[in-house]
């Protein structure tokens, strides 16, 4: 389909409607095309699982307790007072 810019200005939300419905339209100015509205392609929402297997390692004691004298730097140089946690409290 073919249209003018007037044409296109006035009736940019049909001719949108248009597109999306799968039709192409070229947008010319004293007959001369100068654009073409075509539908965008949507993207995938999903992510193919396994895309990144083999790229990523985690050390088997990535979770263990830093050493004291790295804990020291990260408090000025003193470590804080261990406080009990909620599971090693007396219950009362």
């Amino acid at each position: 389909m073919e249209v003018n810019i007037h044409q296109a200005k006035t009736h940019l939300s049909r001719l949108l409607q248009r597109v999306a419905a799968g039709e192409e339209v070229t947008i010319a100015r004293a007959g001369v095309p100068v654009a073409r509205l075509v539908a965008v392609e949507q993207k995938s929402k999903t992510r193919p699982l396994g895309m990144d297997r083999g790229r990523i390692w985690i050390a088997d004691d990535f979770d263990a307790p830093l050493p004291d004298d790295l804990l020291k730097e990260f408090y000025g140089g003193e470590l804080p007072p261990l406080e009990p946690t909620k599971r090693s409290r007396k219950r009362r």
